[in-house]
């Protein structure tokens, strides 16, 4: 046995209010209830991740998260050697589904890895560069709440990429949000939707030619993917990147997405793909030349950390905003220095591992299993 045998895995559920319920087309949320994912190795180091259940995206819930890592995961992977990253995703992925409690074991053992080897995530991911440029996400409100939001958020923090959550009916409610937005904020300020699903293909080629003088700069799931003829009609006539989000879950789905033409972008999500999984959907992306975008799980600090570690370490991926700032509608959290957005961008944390620590006395504050 080395220092790196994984001998032991923790999942810990627990919950944070947030001060701002996030609303969308898809769901609502209220409270951060997710799952502290936690590995240790015979050497005394500990991994953690966060795996943020999302039961309407992904069918996975707090309680779930936590029985397959303790009833099934950690089965799997106890007794492997850290470094044998291969053959512990070969492991997890016997199990169908449940990409957030895989993402956050393997961004655990990426985590106890740095630590092991004194070198911060991103470095060992490929160390582009050290920050992201932050893009701040906007739930459903009226146009004059989303505004005072978007023009409060950019003075206090300085960021300048918004994304506008759409998929209301009728469409209307959606088109004068962003354009209240618009005018209040200027042109200097970036624009982009997410429908999460919530129009049907007509609906979203008409709010699309309603907004066309707004100048948006992405379009990203505005209809289901399931609507397969409709889909490919609205993306071969969008005038902007379109973004394959909750249809483009594994390599697999984005293959499926971009070359049936039914999406012309990507947005990487750590809490589903984790760092591995992710860095596969990264070179394909590459691979046949369309633009990625760090997406957002409305994560924690935890989470947040792990997206930007990814985000800075690639040259696409910094190439657009992150969405890194969802944090700020968390009452609290578990991390012992928080994360601090300064003049719109976000610095990957610079300590082995990803870089970031939990408080021992908030997470016996917030964990719900004692």
């Amino acid at each position: 046995m080395s220092d790196l045998t994984i001998t032991r895995i923790e999942a810990i559920p627990y919950r944070i209010p947030y001060r701002k319920s996030l609303k969308f087309a898809s769901g609502e949320v209220s409270h951060a209830d997710h799952v502290l994912v936690r590995v240790h190795t015979a050497g005394g180091l500990t991994g953690c991740a966060d795996a943020p259940p999302r039961p309407f995206t992904y069918g996975e819930t707090q309680r779930g998260i936590v029985a397959v890592v303790e009833d099934v995961f950690a089965g799997q992977v106890i007794g492997l050697d850290a470094t044998e990253r291969a053959r512990l995703h070969a492991r997890l992925h016997r199990t169908i589904g449940n990409p957030a409690a895989k993402s956050a074991v393997d961004m655990a053992v990426w985590d106890l890895l740095g630590q092991a080897w004194g070198q911060p995530v991103t470095r060992l991911l490929g160390g582009y560069t050290d920050r992201m440029r932050v893009s701040h996400m906007l739930g459903f409100d009226t146009p004059t709440a989303m505004a005072q939001e978007a023009c409060a958020i950019r003075d206090t923090y300085g960021i300048t990429t918004f994304k506008v959550k759409v998929g209301r009916r009728p469409i209307e409610l959606d088109v004068e949000v962003v354009r209240a937005l618009r005018n209040t904020l200027g042109d200097k300020v970036e624009l982009y939707i997410d429908g999460n699903r919530g129009w049907t293909a007509s609906e979203s080629a008409r709010a699309l030619e309603q907004l066309r003088d707004v100048g948006l700069t992405l379009a990203e799931e505005l209809n289901p993917a399931d609507d397969v003829l409709g889909r490919r009609w609205l993306v071969k006539g969008c005038a902007v990147p379109f973004v394959a989000d909750e249809s483009a879950t594994t390599p697999a789905e984005v293959t499926r997405e971009l070359l049936g033409g039914s999406a012309t972008a990507v947005s990487i999500k750590t809490a589903r793909t984790g760092f591995t999984i992710s860095e596969q959907v990264l070179a394909l992306a590459q691979g046949l030349g369309v633009e990625v975008v760090m997406g957002n799980q409305i994560d924690g600090q935890l989470g947040t950390a792990c997206t930007v570690a990814f985000g800075a370490a690639h040259e696409p991926t910094v190439a657009r905003a992150g969405e890194l700032s969802n944090f700020l509608d968390m009452s609290d959290d578990l991390l012992t220095e928080p994360l601090r957005i300064t003049g719109g961008e976000l610095a990957a944390p610079t300590a082995p591992g990803i870089g970031v620590t939990v408080d021992p006395d908030k997470l016996a504050r917030y964990r719900i299993d004692t």
